[in-house]
């Protein structure tokens, strides 16, 4: 309990939950609530309001009493049920909330400015672990894609081996390839045209891709994976994305990526980005007769 109580003290001081007015605006933590739930959505029942804020009918009657001669407000009965207010905000109820947002996304920017990539992922774990711990009902768990960090590289090549093996009853020498491709990007790669990423689940990695230069004018797409736990999340469709989105920025003129007939949840990933299947081959690889396959796309 102590140690409970010692975080909310640090915590709340950290971004500013004891002041009078919020962020150097006019409001309370409170009204600041209030003024971001109203501008969601266009109207907004204060029986609603109320039940979602879990505040005292009369603190929120008098907080909606101040907006309204502020001019931030409208209040009216309801079209339906003549027992019930609805409220909405005006033209410049809406401006104080994007200043409010603007204010507090600087002042959470500005905490998070000193943290490295690994501290922020640790940060947003430890957050989502709080949140689903308490929460009974937690909402759908989220993901962010971030550069790799110690010890990330060797996971891409442990799971590759792991999964694969489990999946499709490959033998360990696709581990070895994919340790030789990790090991040559990690060694040698231009920062400018060659990019891996690692999403992440929670604080733990669930899926990772590379952008490689394969030729001056063609980047090539490899070690795409999803954890089976991560799954149906879009992560998979987020890796593909970011890879392309990276190539384009990095001047390639085309990009393409070199996959297996077995692999069908991957290869829909590729056309749904537009990838084309260029050519196909027969061969016996990691203790498996496959079809390998080419597919390619036009980045211009």
């Amino acid at each position: 309990m102590a140690a409970v109580r010692a975080f909310n003290r640090w915590y709340t001081k950290q971004v500013g939950l004891l002041d009078d007015r919020l962020v150097d605006t006019p409001y309370s933590l409170t009204e600041a609530r209030v003024l971001f739930e109203l501008a969601q959505r266009d109207v907004t029942e204060v029986v609603d309001l109320r039940t979602e804020l879990d505040l005292d009918p009369g603190y929120l009657s008098r907080i909606l009493s101040r907006f309204e001669r502020d001019g931030l407000v409208t209040r009216v009965r309801s079209a339906t049920d003549g027992r019930r207010q609805v409220v909405r905000l005006t033209r410049r109820g809406r401006s104080e909330f994007t200043l409010l947002d603007r204010r507090t996304t600087d002042q959470i920017d500005g905490l998070l400015a000193p943290l490295s990539a690994r501290e922020r992922s640790r940060l947003l774990g430890a957050m989502a672990a709080i949140e689903s711990t308490f929460d009974p009902q937690p909402a759908s768990p989220s993901f962010v894609l971030r550069p790799p960090g110690p010890g990330d590289l060797g996971w891409v090549v442990a799971r590759h081996g792991a999964r694969y093996a489990e999946e499709y009853g490959w033998d360990e020498s696709f581990e070895v390839l994919v340790a030789r491709i990790v090991a040559d990007f990690g060694a040698d790669h231009d920062p400018r045209r060659e990019r891996a990423w690692i999403a992440e689940v929670d604080g733990e990695p669930a899926g990772s891709v590379l952008c490689v230069r394969r030729e001056q004018d063609v980047a090539q797409l490899r070690l795409l994976l999803v954890e089976p736990f991560a799954r149906g999340m879009g992560i998979g469709g987020r890796l593909v994305d970011e890879c392309v989105r990276f190539a384009k920025q990095a001047g390639y003129a085309r990009m393409m990526l070199w996959t297996n007939d077995v692999l069908v949840d991957a290869r829909r990933l590729y056309e749904r980005a537009g990838f084309v299947l260029a050519t196909e081959e027969s061969h016996h690889s990691y203790g498996r007769d496959l079809v390998g396959q080419d597919w390619w796309l036009d980045l211009r």
